[in-house]
């Protein structure tokens, strides 16, 4: 197994992962939290005859998202035997337990719910999302506070973490959508493993993609997506939110948070509450 990797500040990671287009590769990440950067990587096999091809096509893929970026780590190569890949990931993704209604667990880790509490499984090979980025914790600490609303919209749902999390805890019409086919594949394949049937969809938020359907207005509504987006679709993104509803807007780095809050504020929301968490702030709006 060969991997491609280098290191950048944590305020770059989830830039990196919109703009990504890697084909057949799949974009990780980890952060020791004894490091002050945050490791992005590609692992894939190398057939036979044609690593060298295999090696380039992924460290372009990964310096083609890097410049579009604006940063220029230097990337680095790692080769290592197939079992050492397996265990890799797995020293960086424990459970993590967000509330005491909800603990986001690794598949391969034996973990006993308190009473009350939900266990909601996932896989870090699944797909971006799994819990341990400030902004994925922050949607859900918010989710298992909230009290459970009629209908639930995941906008951006990645690997669907955040809409399971809500059916889980007991919201009721869950649904969510995203621009990325494979994320909408990976999505439902989460919310398989937990047990719940929730309907995820291709959609946009410009309107224009070729079939985008419509999306109805929720109640409550999670916004985990960049704070740009969250400015440039505004009056879109306010569309999905029912008169009296609740939307999480996340994904923002604090030093642009006031911008997105004045921009929701323009259009009637107002602030309930926010989280910092690092560097990325976290808010909780309603309308």
């Amino acid at each position: 197994m060969t991997c491609v990797y280098c290191s950048v500040d944590e305020q770059c990671v989830n830039p990196l992962f919109e703009v990504f287009e890697g084909g057949d590769f799949v974009l990780s990440s980890y952060r020791d939290v004894e490091d002050s950067a945050t490791t992005v990587q590609i692992f894939f096999p190398e057939p036979e005859g044609e690593e060298d091809a295999t090696r380039a096509a992924a460290m372009q893929a990964l310096k083609a998202a890097l410049d579009l970026v604006g940063v220029s780590p230097e990337i680095k190569v790692r080769t290592f035997p197939d079992e050492d890949w397996t265990l890799s990931y797995r020293l960086h993704f424990k459970t993590t337990v967000i509330s005491p209604r909800l603990a986001v667990v690794p598949t391969w880790e034996t973990f006993e719910p308190s009473p009350g509490q939900k266990a909601l499984r996932m896989d870090p090979g699944m797909a971006f999302g799994t819990g341990n980025h400030a902004t994925t914790r922050a949607c859900l600490e918010y989710i298992a506070e909230a009290e459970p609303t009629a209908t639930f919209l995941d906008v951006g749902c990645g690997s669907g973490i955040l809409a399971v999390a809500a059916k889980l805890l007991g919201f009721g019409d869950v649904r969510g959508f995203d621009l990325d086919a494979d994320a909408v594949r990976v999505a439902a394949e989460t919310a398989a493993a937990n047990g719940v049937s929730i309907p995820f969809f291709r959609g946009d938020l410009s309107g224009i993609m070729p079939g985008n359907p419509t999306i109805p207005p929720a109640d409550f509504v999670a916004a985990n997506v960049l704070g740009p987006v969250l400015i440039r679709f505004a009056s879109r993104i306010a569309l999905l939110v029912k008169p009296g509803g609740q939307i999480i807007l996340s994904g923002i780095l604090d030093e642009l948070y006031p911008e997105v809050k004045a921009t929701y504020e323009a259009l009637g929301f107002s602030e309930r509450s926010s989280k910092l968490i690092g560097e990325w702030r976290t808010g909780l709006f309603v309308i």
